[in-house]
């Protein structure tokens, strides 16, 4: 009766052991967050087409590991690049909307990844947070 026991205790902790350099590897990656500075300001098409509105943002980006701080500064030029261009092409209903806002959201960080996963190899971005939001 305890020969049965002892062999699955037996099992279950080789299989624990077996498991903890999977775990520890994953344990190392390091999430950190990545802002700018000054605030993304540019200009959105308007409603009424004479004049244009203006929104003012700012960014982090969740970056999978600290070790891509050096390339996601070093491509930082083109990560503005697009945000700029992104947020720039909006509508007024779709600035200025919750449903829009996110669909702007994720319009960016997929853009952002794809262009990270061309220059490096690697998405590196998680998710990209709207920490402000203002528009006129």
């Amino acid at each position: 009766m305890l020969k049965p026991v002892l062999h699955s205790l037996l099992l279950t902790l080789s299989l624990l052991v077996a498991s903890l350099p999977a775990y520890a590897q994953e344990e190392q990656k390091e999430i950190v967050y990545y802002g700018f500075d000054p605030d993304i300001v540019t200009n959105y098409i308007s409603g009424n087409k004479r004049s244009l509105g203006y929104i003012r943002l700012t960014i982090e980006l969740m970056l999978e590991d600290k070790s891509f701080l050096p390339a996601v500064e070093h491509h930082e030029p083109l990560i503005l690049d697009i945000i700029y261009g992104t947020v720039s092409k909006q509508s007024e209903d779709k600035i200025k909307s919750l449903t829009g806002r996110e669909e702007i959201r994720l319009d960016i960080l997929e853009q952002l990844q794809a262009a990270m996963k061309k220059e490096t190899g690697d998405a590196m971005i998680r998710d990209l947070l709207f920490t402000k939001y203002f528009y006129q």
